[in-house]
């Protein structure tokens, strides 16, 4: 089966959707699908060698000068091309977050209506290297808001199969305005109609789009979120060997996602804070990693001045951005998990990537987690919003105080996404799926 993946890039940011959708891929060939994974917008960044063309559709700059000036167009095609290089978008984004919603708003709407809006030249030449050189089986797109192009796919590459994955999509849309985001969902709905199955990775979630963009539940596969374990084994292998379990005074506590509010960065320090009051907890650490655009340089200060405030910066350290090998070293030098997110996470694949490697995790009982948590046994709920500091730092404690418990949760978790939770595996539904899609 021959298969284009459209993934949509993150202007230079380590994006978990990305780092997915490259590891599926990989596995989708290791099966022996003939898979095409292409950038839109920018070159996606992974912390693994990257599956994608050598080319970007939809370049970030492009589209956006077509948005505000539509007489860009006619400048002359080689001219335009330039501006869609990877190395040049890779430049000219690098520490930019490309979903800043309230300002897209437009741009979001002429994209949606594809031949109809502002970008339809560009809708057209990724349509014609479809049809014309890639000749797909089915092609997979990351997320509906890139899907303005399913039309003129459904008119010209009509034995394609099409289906989409949802997995944050309404992140993005409720972060628009009122009066635009009424029109981005009637124009996501019209487009939802012309797909012909829709991958999410929770029940959740499936009846949250659902309802959204009016996809009836026929249409919608439950295939739960996947990594790929290989790069975490050996932090698992050290988890196993006979080194005492930490008291709780020595206990790590990690932080692995965005350096932003919506990730709850905000939300862990506040617990942190608590918990360090409490008795038998007065040395527990907090450990934090993950990408910091320079848009939220000053809410990370700001953190870090509430921790030295609490006299607490002694026991709080950053690490950056890591590479995979950093990735895990990190989590072989923490106890536990949180990232106690602000919104109602479809995903979390950072929570996998601690299971992987026997850490437990402790999250709020809302979004993803839940089912996520259920089906490894690998962390605890907390049945707060993760803005209550009390209950998050009572759920945290939990297991600071109870290294029996940690190793029993970290030891479930591992093995259930070393054997479900695979790319290897979801690469075989994912295909089961696209052979079931009968040809419209």
């Amino acid at each position: 089966m021959k298969i284009a993946y459209l993934t949509a890039g993150a202007a230079g940011m380590f994006c978990g959707s990305c780092m997915h959708d490259n590891s599926l891929v990989k596995a989708l060939r290791a099966i022996g699908a003939d898979c095409i994974l292409q950038s839109m917008y920018t070159p996606i960044r992974t912390d693994e060698p990257s599956m994608t063309t050598d080319r970007v559709f939809f370049g970030g700059v492009h589209i956006y000068l077509l948005q505000m000036m539509p007489s860009f167009r006619w400048v002359p095609g080689p001219i335009r091309r330039l501006l869609d290089q990877p190395a040049f978008l890779s430049w000219a984004t690098r520490g930019v977050a490309s979903t800043n919603a309230s300002t897209l708003a437009d741009l979001t709407i002429s994209m949606l209506r594809g031949t109809h809006g502002k970008q339809r030249d560009e809708v057209q030449r990724l349509v014609s290297w479809l049809r014309d050189d890639v000749q797909p089986d089915a092609v997979i797109f990351s997320n509906l808001l890139i899907g303005g192009c399913i039309p003129t796919i459904r008119q010209q590459v009509p034995r394609a199969k099409i289906v989409v994955v949802l997995q944050g999509d309404d992140t993005f849309i409720e972060h628009l305005p009122p009066k635009p985001r009424a029109i981005v969902i009637a124009e996501l709905v019209k487009v939802a109609a012309q797909c012909d199955r829709f991958i999410v990775n929770t029940e959740f979630y499936a009846e949250k789009m659902g309802k959204m963009l009016e996809i009836p539940a026929s249409k919608i596969h439950v295939s739960p979120l996947s990594i790929d374990p290989t790069p975490f084994l050996g932090v698992a292998a050290d988890a196993d060997a006979d080194a005492p379990d930490h008291a709780a005074a020595d206990v790590t506590i990690g932080y692995l996602a965005r350096i932003a509010p919506e990730k709850g960065f905000q939300h862990l320090v506040s617990a942190f804070i608590e918990l360090a009051r409490r008795p038998g907890c007065e040395t527990v650490r907090l450990r934090a990693a993950g990408w910091l655009g320079q848009q939220h340089l000053v809410f990370k200060q700001a953190q870090e001045a509430r921790l030295a405030e609490a006299g607490l910066a002694d026991r709080y350290e950053y690490i950056g951005s890591p590479d995979l090998p950093g990735k895990a070293a990190f989590l072989r030098e923490i106890d536990l998990l949180c990232v106690p997110t602000d919104h109602d996470e479809p995903k979390g694949l950072f929570l996998l990537e601690a299971m992987a490697s026997g850490v437990p995790v402790v999250q709020p009982a809302a979004g993803a987690y839940p089912e996520l948590i259920r089906w490894t046994g690998g962390g605890l709920l907390v049945d707060a919003a993760p803005s209550d500091a009390v209950a998050m730092a009572t759920g945290l404690e939990t297991l600071v105080r109870d290294a029996p418990l940690r190793r029993v949760l970290g030891d479930a978790g591992r093995v259930a996404v070393t054997t479900r939770g695979t790319t290897a595996v979801q690469a075989q539904q994912v295909l089961q799926l696209l052979r079931a899609i009968e040809v419209r």
